[in-house]
């Protein structure tokens, strides 16, 4: 990665990932009740948005490959992943919803490819990306336990058993676990000296 006046902390990237991961988790299946309104010809469209946003950004990686833009970007994500969920519990289950879920998807997975180049040349070596590899996957299986305890309580002991209405509670602990992933994700960038 090109000199940069940013450090990564590796302890609060570190946790910044497991709740990245623990995110990933707890929603994975909740997007199968948030897309119902969608056609099938909307995931064509933004099949081919991502792909054409994918290429304009490894197109720029001699120019974005720094680790100023690497935490820009992803505080990026971050924010439109805020703002959907914000956006959900304001305006559930209408189809405006459902797409603008979708576009903030599609616009976090453009860069996916982008932050794991950048991800693996910032942390330099091999100990340090095995223990965040270790914490996502640890993330995501405790996000998706979870999830599955989470819907089991919700229907056993409040009786609410209606899909929708279980996803949209669960948006709530979303809301908290991607308000913890901005701060240890802020906290993960290090000014040098």
């Amino acid at each position: 990665m090109k000199n940069s006046n940013l450090l990564i902390d590796i302890k609060n990237y570190t946790i910044y990932k497991f709740l990245n991961s623990l995110f990933l988790g707890l929603s994975v299946g909740s997007v199968f009740v948030l897309y119902t309104p969608l056609k099938p010809s909307i995931y064509s469209l933004g099949g081919i948005a991502l792909a054409i946003g994918m290429l304009i950004i490894a197109k720029l990686y001699r120019y974005i490959m720094t680790m100023q833009w690497f935490f820009r970007f992803s505080l990026f994500v971050e924010f439109v992943i805020l703002a959907v969920i914000v956006y959900f519990l304001f305006k559930p289950y209408t189809f405006t919803t459902a797409l603008l879920i979708y576009i903030g998807y599609q616009i976090t997975f453009t860069f996916g490819s982008y932050l794991v180049r950048a991800e693996t040349l910032a942390l330099e070596s091999d100990e340090k990306l095995s223990r965040v590899d270790m914490a996502k996957q640890v993330g995501y299986l405790v996000g998706m336990l979870g999830s599955y305890i989470f819907y089991q309580v919700l229907e056993k002991f409040y009786n609410i058993s209606d899909k929708q209405a279980q996803v949209y509670d669960l948006h709530f602990l979303l809301l908290l676990n991607e308000l913890l992933i901005i701060w240890f994700l802020y906290r993960s960038f290090k000014r040098k000296g």
